[in-house]
């Protein structure tokens, strides 16, 4: 029996060892793109493999409609003292930013929307609450979506809409807040939705860590905690799922550079168990599954997918002082085995078409596809 043991336990090995080495095969391809700005891009949104919408500070956001070969950059009329920290694009013609102010002491947050390519921009939403504060927003479909804020007085004052023009409070829907509870405006990827009507926000900046989570398009939300660092300074920043029970969420402290975190649900969101410990430096800014929005999750293995990335998930993270830089990462299998991806440094987001089509945004303008 022993010898037995022996003998399974080298196979078990082995296999893990090749699936170690064959992923290793699935190298990286990382090509620099000019984005034609030197403005801080904070956040990114792949609409396919061809067209991707990008922002940031002073008022900037940049769009290309051939895959990143061309870039067109441009300021937001009336937006050149705001920072750009959510993008959704729709289509070449539609997107939707998400504004914070340059200074933090005022409540002129703002939600953008153009439906002619950038050619104009229409304001949405402008926040009058001096107590509000909003970090990221996320959509269903192209005229639904959600608006998180960080919480005053135990409320989240979260803003919804179900018609891509209007937005209404949702804050007597939310779960209570923790005291002094926030998410992290770090690159608008602190709620995630999918489907028709799921949704999962994480949070920080307290006691605990917590994943709020809606199974009804923000109707009714409960609250989930979370085995990532938790304090005044960090939490859960980043959150994705790939089905409506399957995601994974990541952060840290943002004043340790040694934080990084991450943790998975297999059930929605209710229990979450720490991974690995990510190979990178800071906490963890963004992350990603490679496979992309665009997968049909109704349809199994025989949806015409390519399903060795279907647990794939890229990460890039930011140091301190002042978030100039950080590292990034990925991983096949949602955090049982990290890969460093040398060389990339400076960037706060990243987002994927599909595994062919992905892209960093970062310090300076700088964007670079990656492709597996």
């Amino acid at each position: 029996m022993l010898h037995r043991s022996l003998v399974v336990l080298v196979l078990l090995a082995s296999t893990f060892s090749l699936a170690q080495d064959s992923w290793r095969d699935h190298q990286a391809k990382l090509t620099p793109q000019k984005s034609g700005t030197t403005q801080l891009l904070i956040a990114v949104s792949p609409v396919d493999s061809r067209v991707v919408w990008a922002a940031g500070t002073g008022g900037t956001y940049v769009v290309t409609t051939d895959g990143g070969e061309h870039w067109t950059a441009a300021v937001v009329p009336g937006a050149a003292g705001l920072q750009f920290r959510d993008v959704y694009g729709v289509s070449d013609q539609i997107a939707y930013l998400m504004s914070i102010p340059n200074n933090t002491g005022t409540t002129d947050f703002r939600i953008y929307k153009t439906v002619d390519g950038g050619k104009t921009w229409k304001i949405q939403f402008t926040n009058h609450d001096a107590n509000a504060f909003y970090d990221c927003f996320a959509f269903w479909s192209p005229d639904r979506g959600i608006t998180h804020s960080d919480s005053f007085d135990g409320v989240f004052p979260d803003i919804r809409t179900e018609n891509g023009v209007t937005w209404q409070s949702i804050a007597n829907n939310m779960p209570p807040a923790l005291p002094g509870e926030a998410s992290f405006a770090a690159s608008g990827t602190c709620i995630a939705a999918q489907g028709d009507r799921n949704a999962w926000i994480t949070t920080g900046a307290t006691s605990v860590a917590r994943i709020l989570a809606t199974r009804d398009g923000g109707d009714t939300w409960n609250a989930y905690d979370t085995p990532l660092v938790a304090n005044a300074n960090a939490g859960g920043i980043s959150v994705a799922f790939r089905d409506p029970w399957n995601g994974i969420v990541a952060g840290g402290d943002l004043t340790n550079n040694n934080s990084a975190d991450a943790a998975t649900s297999n059930d929605g969101g209710r229990t979450w168990t720490l991974t690995n410990k990510p190979p990178v430096s800071g906490a963890i800014f963004c992350l990603a599954y490679v496979r992309g929005p665009q997968h049909h999750d109704n349809f199994g293995d025989n949806d015409g997918f390519d399903h060795d990335f279907d647990r794939a998930v890229v990460v890039t993270s930011e140091t301190q002082p002042n978030y100039s830089s950080g590292d990034a990462a990925w991983t096949p299998d949602e955090g049982q085995t990290w890969l460093k991806l040398p060389n990339v440094s400076g960037y706060w987001a990243v987002g994927f078409a599909d595994p062919h089509a992905g892209w960093f945004v970062g310090n300076n303008g700088q964007i670079l596809k990656i492709s597996f």
